[in-house]
């Protein structure tokens, strides 16, 4: 366990370092990837928190940042009004891809880079199972279920 705390720790200090450089927060960019990736370049606001590191109230309070800054739009759920959904805006995708090549270019010297190809499918694998254990809510199709039984 202390091994996988000491190895997260130290891609998280690369991640955060380089993201700084590049004018954007680790959390922000967290978020506005995986918006950047959903379909429509939405997700509601409950299958965000379910994908993020962040609690629910420190990712209400990065929304609101990011929709200050233009780079996320809140848009409420047609089909309940309690939800919302957020959104990439035209200026938050433009920022994901300004700061997306040197970020791969990271990923791709400490971590993908550093595994031979079987390595890093069988390394995938295993943490998508343990996920489903300790965050069930991150996996997008166990998210997009959940969400689909509340409306």
């Amino acid at each position: 366990m202390g091994l996988l705390m000491e190895t997260h720790a130290g891609m998280t200090s690369v991640f955060a370092t380089e993201l700084e450089e590049l004018g954007v927060s680790g959390s922000a960019f967290e978020v506005m990837i995986r918006l950047a990736r959903s379909p429509d370049q939405r997700l509601r606001m409950a299958e965000l928190a379910g994908q993020s590191i962040l609690s629910s109230s420190g990712l209400t309070r990065l929304i609101d940042r990011l929709e200050s800054g233009g780079l996320v739009a809140r848009v409420p759920c047609e089909t309940d009004r309690r939800g919302s959904y957020a959104v990439l805006t035209p200026e938050g995708r433009a920022k994901v891809l300004g700061v997306l090549p040197a970020h791969l270019d990271t990923v791709e010297r400490i971590f993908t880079g550093v595994l031979e190809p079987e390595e890093l499918r069988g390394f995938l694998q295993v943490l998508r199972k343990l996920r489903r254990v300790v965050k069930p809510g991150a996996d997008p199709h166990v998210a997009r279920r959940l969400a689909e039984r509340r409306t």
